[in-house]
């Protein structure tokens, strides 16, 4: 039988089908994959466009069943990053909107689908980025001409709390919060940000990206650098993304550790260092 990695899976929207790009030079997934090397295989499922209900449809032919005759690589953790496209306004057509109560139903069969569990496998929910809906409004109204925004900044805010809500309540599950982390991420990047005015901060909700009424005047602060098009992710923000899900995945013996052939991620193959002095040690025997 063919040795196999075990999988780390990135299934999601265009937020995960766009981290294999090379964006300021970082590659969400490349890195991904060189922090797993010799240990996980790093697949990427992320489509664009797909909301919640789009991928509970097709999970069950993205992770088949797990029979008793399985021989296929095991599903080590699963990075769910879902909801962007769900949080869409429903008047925009063709519509990705999905409710929230659906939508919370779904991220729960997702994570908790027979498909999934079989493997005993690491569930990393990601709650959904921040939007930057002045850029939004200069998409949608000034270059499409629509009458009004397809996506806004409370909105979305709205379904990452939910995301937040189903990890809290599915026990074993990895929060990955990436609203709160780009957010902040942001502040830091905004030397003008002050907490005390109305127009950046309102009680706990930081006001970056958020419009102020409805001409697309707002304060955008560093958002602009970490959205370039208002909803998808530049290099920068990718590299935060990474740094937050990087220490879920593993630890990882050193590959000539005595331990490594008993971790849970022993490399399927030795290094060149074991295979050389096996080697040796043949040359040895065959030449008493």
């Amino acid at each position: 039988m063919a040795a196999s990695y075990d999988q780390v899976v990135l299934f999601g929207d265009s937020l995960f089908q766009g981290a294999t790009d090379i964006l300021e030079g970082f590659s969400f997934q490349a890195a991904l994959q060189k922090h797993c090397i010799r240990r996980l295989d790093v697949v990427n499922r992320g489509f664009s466009g797909w909301n919640t209900e789009d991928a509970l449809r097709y999970l069950p032919e993205i992770f088949p069943a797990k029979s008793s005759d399985y021989t296929g690589p095991r599903l080590r953790y699963l990075l769910v990053l879902l909801g962007a496209n769900d949080a869409c306004h429903p008047w925009s057509l063709p519509t990705q909107f999905c409710p929230q109560e659906e939508y919370k139903a779904n991220l729960k069969k997702i994570i908790t689908h027979p498909n999934i569990t079989a493997h005993d496998t690491k569930v990393l929910l990601v709650a959904p980025p921040p939007l930057d809906e002045t850029r939004i409004y200069q998409y949608d109204i000034e270059e499409n001409g629509l009458d009004k925004l397809t996506r806004s900044a409370a909105n979305s805010a709205q379904y990452s709390q939910l995301a937040r809500d189903v990890a809290a309540e599915v026990p074993g599950t990895v929060l990955i919060d990436l609203q709160d982390a780009l957010t902040k991420h942001a502040i830091t990047l905004t030397p003008e940000y002050d907490a005390k005015n109305p127009q950046h901060h309102n009680g706990d909700i930081p006001l970056l990206g958020y419009m102020d009424g409805n001409d697309g005047k707002g304060f955008r602060g560093a958002l602009g650098r970490l959205f370039p098009d208002g909803l998808h992710l530049s290099g920068e923000a990718y590299r935060v993304f990474f740094d937050l899900v990087a220490p879920h995945i593993g630890p990882f013996p050193e590959l000539l550790d005595e331990k490594d052939v008993k971790s849970e991620f022993a490399n399927p193959f030795p290094d060149w260092k074991i295979l050389a002095t096996e080697r040796e040690e043949k040359k040895k025997a065959k030449s008493q």
